[in-house]
């Protein structure tokens, strides 16, 4: 029987429901304006974004039993991400944030309901080990230390780990287990935590990559904003941004990105291709309102690197 390679990724799965006020906000007052609730998560915005773009994806989340439960696991169903291997908690609710935001776009309060996210346990882990093994990629967050560390330590040298930190925090909590990645994502601020000095420089970017790679990571991948992403692993160092490109809602960009190096990974693309790809299904993101894009796909993803100008700096 032939085995179809995939990749596995590994997290939370969040409704998002966000209130935002039509008029001048009012404490302890209904304000009239509009509600919008969509599926979130880090993870499972890779997930989702990854078969978008072809993959075959598994994606092991926790849910609760109820209805926005049931609306992501048929959410998967249809966009084609196979989430049969997830923990479903009985009578518990699906992790939810829920945001007021005020006339100017700003939050005023938010309510974060992640009981069923702190879920996940290591005989779950255990259960899942065949499918974590398989994996050819794997990708997680940081944000369960404990379990992320039980994980890496029983799974290393069977499945590549490529990780996004997800916050300066996050990132401080899991240094010590950057040599069982095969690959990093962090942002400047992520990434100066990691390594323990400022990222100002293009010396000190160099520098930190050195670092890195020095514990065995095999590809770093640095956000640096509108100043586009640096990238290195054993032979090449660079950065390379795009020119031109549409912004709208920059939320969700940093998801796709990781996508798309899954895809360039799955593809066996260069390091160059795979970083210009990447760039590309985030170009597309942040030129729509939503957090994945409605159409992401191949073709658009192509015609947006085709549209750009881009500035690929080496070292």
């Amino acid at each position: 029987m032939n085995h179809q390679p995939y990749i596995l990724v590994l997290g939370a799965s969040i409704i998002d429901i966000t209130g935002f006020s039509a008029v001048k906000y009012k404490t302890h007052n209904s304000n009239p304006g509009c509600v919008k609730v969509s599926m979130g998560g880090v993870c499972r915005n890779i997930a989702e974004t990854t078969a978008r773009l072809g993959l075959k994806t598994k994606f092991i989340s926790i849910l609760g039993d109820d209805d926005s439960g049931h609306n992501i696991l048929e959410h998967s169903k249809k966009i084609g991400y196979d989430m049969s291997d997830s923990l479903i908690l009985k009578g518990c609710s699906t992790p939810t944030y829920m945001a007021i935001l005020d006339e100017k776009g700003e939050m005023v309060s938010a309510i974060v309901d992640m009981w069923s996210a702190n879920q996940m346990t290591e005989s779950f882990i255990d259960e899942k080990a065949e499918i974590i093994s398989g994996a050819e990629y794997t990708f997680v967050d940081a944000d369960h230390p404990k379990i992320l560390e039980y994980l890496l330590k029983k799974h290393h040298g069977h499945t590549k780990f490529v990780l996004d930190p997800i916050s300066a925090v996050k990132a401080e909590s899991i240094k010590h287990l950057l040599p069982y990645f095969h690959t990093i994502k962090p942002n400047r601020y992520e990434a100066e935590m990691l390594v323990g000095y400022p990222l100002n420089s293009t010396e000190n970017l160099l520098r930190a990559a050195e670092d890195l790679l020095a514990l065995n990571i095999q590809n770093v991948f640095i956000s640096l904003d509108e100043n586009g992403i640096f990238y290195a692993n054993a032979t090449q160092r660079g950065i390379m941004m795009a020119r031109g490109a549409q912004v709208i809602n920059v939320t969700g960009a940093g998801d796709s990105f990781v996508a798309g190096l899954g895809y360039g990974y799955m593809h066996q693309l260069s390091l160059h291709d795979t970083v210009k790809f990447a760039i590309g299904a985030s170009l597309l993101t942040i030129s729509h309102e939503s957090t994945i894009h409605p159409d992401m796909c191949l073709e658009k993803i192509k015609d947006i690197i085709s549209q750009c100008e881009w500035v690929d700096s080496n070292f």
